[in-house]
């Protein structure tokens, strides 16, 4: 869809004093400070009714804004919204950036990537989609730009994708960025291992089942060991030389046959 251009008007006053806090009195009497860069890198600040450009902005976010910017005392320009600066917390306007452009001129331009369409890989194989890129940068004329790049995803499968490439423009668009950039995807959802929270942790330490599950096969094997070695020691006792058990029966009689011999000498 081609934008339209030529349709929205904003007035504006030249701004002389610069800083912090002119700015800050310019935001709380309901103005915006601004700037308007030219082709060759001047700057002009001005200031414009925030509500206003509030206004405008408001159905237009992420589209390229191409406006009539009519400043008192000054010539009406063509310009496009470059940036806008805004406040984390209430979301107010702070600051916003025009570019003058020419009609007859080319430009560049980020233009978003809009994707069409359920992947079958994502409605009939249980993957998901991943859009990995949501710009891609057209060079063209003003009132070629678009508000948005269609692409249809349908067709796509586990482990398929679609590149920069895989756009189709108009002949009046060029596409900058380069061809073979992923900007969606399907895969296989990444499934994570949970794991354990501290108090289930601390719950099944304290318990000890994991140790007791672990031990006890090592235990179990230790004990037949244990019997085979008393056993052991038991078949040594029993095993033991007989000689030496003869030796110890044998020197009593050896001690009273001594003793009958030197009564026999006396």
């Amino acid at each position: 869809m081609t934008q339209q251009t030529g349709e929205l008007k904003l007035s504006a006053k030249k701004r002389n004093a610069a800083g912090s806090a002119q700015a800050l009195r310019l935001r709380k009497n309901g103005w915006l400070p601004c700037i308007v860069y030219d082709s060759q890198s001047g700057s002009l600040p001005i200031q414009v009714e925030r509500h206003t450009l509030e206004m405008i902005l408001r159905d237009r976010r992420g589209e390229n804004i191409i406006l009539d910017l009519d400043i008192e005392g000054d010539k009406t320009r063509k310009v496009l919204m470059k940036d806008t600066q805004r406040d984390n917390l209430k979301d107010h306007l702070l600051h916003a950036d025009f570019l003058e452009i020419s009609m007859t001129r080319k430009l560049r331009v980020a233009v978003a990537v809009r994707l069409l369409g359920e992947p079958v890989g994502v409605s009939q194989q249980g993957g998901v989609m991943e859009q990995l890129l949501r710009s891609v940068d057209v060079e063209c004329l003003p009132a070629d730009i678009v508000k948005e790049l269609p692409l249809d995803v349908a067709n796509l499968g586990i482990g398929d994708k679609l590149c920069v490439r895989d756009i189709k423009i108009d002949p009046k668009l060029t596409i900058l960025s380069a061809p073979e950039l992923t900007v969606v995807s399907v895969q296989l959802p990444h499934f994570e291992e949970e794991k354990p929270t501290e108090e289930e942790a601390a719950a099944a330490a304290a318990e000890g089942a994991p140790a007791a599950e672990g031990e006890a096969p090592a235990a179990a094997a230790a004990e037949p060991g244990k019997e085979k070695e008393a056993k052991g020691k038991e078949g040594a006792k029993e095993t033991e030389p007989k000689g030496k058990e003869t030796a110890k029966e044998k020197a009593p009689e050896a001690k009273e046959k001594g003793k009958e011999a030197k009564e026999k000498k006396k």
